[in-house]
């Protein structure tokens, strides 16, 4: 779960990270009035969206007066803004984050993430701060520094001192990083967070270190114990079909393909997009609708597939353990029914009851296609949706 920048900026000041001042605003009356509040010769005027590249898209401006902070909210509230991260469908802005203007002198870039190859946290850092960070891994990958940090000892001292060493800070600076590092780590591992990523970490001209920006991501599966974390959910922030995936507890990814997905558990599901790669196709989504799936949710799942336009054909695969294939069965041809499903379907079942769902399913009169084997039902899948 991702919040939105000034989200992330409440939660760095609770655990000592430097951030400058700032109000949100959801209107330009209220966004002159965070600038009056404020009282600094510059303000700056941000979109608040889950998305970086704000600024090259429009959404980031600065200002020299409350009055100019007010147009500045008026023209970025209610624009859809488009950066490389939102895609070309943009996202709507419904509120922006008025904030004190920085002396800088330098920008850096630092994050905190978990690394899965290493089983530990890692710190990203370097000098290229303001750029996206792909784009310095690619060109220049020698400007990133990367320090690991094992989570039964926790962060340590000489790792600052190297991670301030990469960065060509004094000192002073060196100091102040420390206690940067310690309130990033303290919260990434408190509240049980995936990405910390400040982008730029500004150096100012009095030497102070500031979070100019912060992204914060949170892992969803250790929310049911947070629920200060849970409480910043912004749920028009997210994709409208993975949102309502949420709401009758079914797991559900959009992607970019035209076969739509219904498996039952995470692995056969990311094996079953695999296949469909393997076989030339494109995935449209990932959909778990878990061990215990039954008539009612699979009937959900079909409506979520077909809310995607792009689904050239459905490929619905599930291995009968707790759950019965031939309740899926029955739950897939009422579906299909009830829902006028037009776009070629393609089962797969096997495990419990599996005869006997293949029977159910037969014996329905609809355009259902069987298939054995998982490279069956993902070539069938493939070749379905080419057709359509």
């Amino acid at each position: 779960m991702n919040v939105h920048e000034y989200q992330a900026k409440e939660l760095f000041r609770a655990f000592g990270v430097a951030v400058p001042e700032g109000h949100l605003a959801t209107t330009p009356a209220e966004a002159e009035a965070a600038a009056k509040r404020l009282g600094t010769p510059v303000t700056v005027v941000k979109a608040q969206i889950h998305a970086g590249g704000r600024g090259k898209g429009g959404g980031v401006k600065l200002a020299k007066s409350p009055a100019e902070a007010k147009q500045h909210a008026s023209d970025i509230l209610g624009m859809t803004l488009v950066t490389h991260q939102t895609g070309p469908a943009g996202k709507l802005v419904r509120k922006v984050y008025v904030e004190a203007g920085s002396d800088i002198e330098r920008e850096l870039y630092l994050a905190l993430t978990l690394d899965r190859a290493s089983e530990d946290f890692a710190i990203i850092a370097s000098t290229e701060g303001g750029m996206d960070i792909e784009e310095v891994a690619e060109r220049t990958p020698e400007k990133i520094h990367s320090e690991f940090i094992d989570p039964n000892v926790g962060l340590q001292g000489y790792q600052v001192r190297k991670v301030a060493s990469a960065l060509g800070l004094d000192k002073a600076q060196t100091a102040k990083l420390g206690v940067f590092l310690d309130g990033l780590y303290t919260l990434f591992t408190e509240k049980d967070g995936s990405l910390v990523e400040i982008n730029p970490l500004v150096v100012t001209a009095d030497g102070d270190l500031l979070a100019l920006d912060g992204k914060l991501g949170f892992d969803d599966n250790a929310l049911f114990r947070r629920p200060d974390i849970a409480a910043l959910r912004d749920p028009e922030e997210e994709d409208p079909l993975e949102r309502a995936a949420k709401e009758i507890d079914l797991a559900y990814v959009g992607l970019d393909g035209d076969i739509g997905c219904m498996v039952n558990g995470a692995g056969l599901a990311m094996a079953t997009l695999d296949m469909i790669t393997v076989c030339g196709g494109s995935p449209a989504n990932f959909l778990d609708a878990g061990g215990g799936a039954d008539k009612e949710k699979v009937k959900e799942a079909f409506k979520l597939i077909l809310e995607d336009e792009k689904v050239k054909a459905i490929l619905v695969n599930i291995f009968g353990g707790i759950v019965r294939c031939d309740l899926i069965a029955e739950g897939v041809v009422a579906a299909a029914d009830e829902l006028g499903v037009e776009v070629p379907l393609v089962v797969r079942l096997q495990g419990n009851a599996a005869a006997r769902g293949r029977e159910i399913m037969a014996a329905s009169g609809l355009n259902i296609t069987p298939a054995e084997t998982l490279q069956e039902a993902g070539e069938k899948a493939v070749s379905a949706a080419r057709g359509a």
